[in-house]
């Protein structure tokens, strides 16, 4: 006689929509892009001020301000999704939180490396030119995260290596005055900021069962972490001091549950709310979003340098508007949006990043400049966005090659 066996999922609290999510896509797409143009536009002479980052005491921000906050959310709306597909695979939650620390892990280590390559070196001191010891840092790694054939990362004997040459970059790196120091966090860089925001995003998600109530209320917790790291009483202890010195890592993870929320509020299967009901709380969601950074921000002005909850509150609430307009343009609708530019970027977001450093980093050891005029008034504007668009359309050959890189 044969028994009948069910099954049951790793985790039945979590169930969303299966299947690419093409807004989510361009959305990470674009953001991507935008983040490449303006970091050309960032040495273009006679750039207004809108387009640029506000300095970090003025209560302000542009455009330019939101970008990170755009990626950050992104990588929030993409947990879920993520998660679940870990669970379906059949992992534990002890397994899938061991992927999530080994994704954050690599984004921060790349993010370190890439930090101590743009500042604290003594080159004096440096066995390798600066130019070179960055390449070689992103030739790690690819050794350890990339992949040639489009499918698994490369084998364990190439993996090791980077780790290798990972190892032996950290050895020959000479910081401080005199080059008596090895290598900082600094400010850990872009990716390791993300990798830290992940982290602490996977880990309340989890923690919530991604249930959108516990969520709120981790996002109101990172933003009272913040203020508390300015409260007297901490300033005074120097334990506590310690103890709520990531302020800036919880402002950031801030946006990343933000894009869990709205995640969970479009794409949540275990919930049977109508599509018009879905919209109406995620505009509610923004709503509340904004009147929270609004009611913070006499205490706490906005400032990306410093990653004020304002900042980051009002950034996240833009997001959730901008996200449910493209999820209704594009797959409400159901219409395209330059998928020849887009899709490979969203696939290789990552590539897409590093390949202007990477140009840089070349630029810069063969003693070249871009000319002048490209770097002037409009023609620099149209010069950023048209790199932009080179380096999504090279991202394009390289995915038809098999070339990833994915941690």
């Amino acid at each position: 006689m044969t028994k009948n066996i069910t099954v049951t999922s790793p985790a039945p609290w979590l169930k969303v929509r299966s299947g690419r999510i093409n807004s989510i896509d361009i959305f990470r797409a674009l953001t991507v892009l935008v983040m490449i143009t303006v970091n050309e536009w960032h040495g273009v002479i006679g750039l207004p001020q809108w387009m640029t980052h506000m300095p970090a005491d003025v209560d302000a921000m542009t455009f330019v301000d939101a970008v990170f906050p755009a990626f950050l959310f992104i990588v929030g709306m993409s947990i879920p999704f993520a998660l679940q597909q870990r669970f379906s695979k059949g992992d534990s939650g002890w397994q899938v939180q061991g992927h999530v620390l080994q994704r954050a892990l690599g984004l921060v280590v790349i993010g370190f490396f890439m930090v101590n390559a743009e500042d604290g070196f003594h080159a004096a001191s440096m066995l390798l030119p600066i130019q070179v010891w960055a390449l070689l840092c992103f030739v790690a790694a690819f050794l350890v995260w990339g992949s040639l054939s489009g499918g698994p990362a490369l084998g364990l004997a190439w993996r090791l290596i980077g780790v290798g040459l990972f190892v032996g970059l950290a050895l020959l790196y000479r910081g401080g005055p005199a080059g008596q120091d090895g290598m900082t966090p600094q400010w850990w860089g872009i990716l390791g900021l993300i990798g830290w925001a992940y982290l602490i995003g996977c880990a309340c998600f989890a923690l919530c069962r991604g249930r959108v109530l516990g969520l709120l209320v981790c996002i109101a917790f990172c933003a009272a972490y913040f203020a508390l790291h300015r409260a007297p009483a901490v300033e005074g202890q120097a334990l506590l001091r310690v103890l709520f010195s990531q302020d800036a890592h919880f402002s950031h993870a801030a946006l990343v549950l933000s894009g869990c929320v709205t995640a969970m509020l479009f794409f949540n299967q275990l919930s049977q709310d109508s599509a018009a009901k879905r919209f109406a709380l995620a505009f509610g969601f923004a709503l509340l979003l904004a009147l929270a950074a609004t009611w913070l921000r006499p205490e706490f002005k906005i400032s990306k340098i410093y990653a004020t909850p304002s900042w980051a509150l009002y950034s996240a609430s833009a997001c959730v508007l901008i996200f449910a307009a493209l999820y209704h343009y594009v797959d409400v609708g159901g219409r395209s949006f330059l998928p020849w530019l887009l899709e490979p970027v969203a696939a290789n977001p990552l590539v897409a990043y590093l390949i202007p450093f990477i140009v840089e980093g070349l630029m810069s050891l063969a003693n070249w400049e871009i000319p002048l005029f490209l770097r002037t008034d409009l023609v620099g504007i149209g010069f950023g966005m048209a790199y932009a668009v080179a380096v999504a359309l090279l991202v394009k050959q390289l995915a038809a090659r098999g070339v990833r890189l994915r941690i």
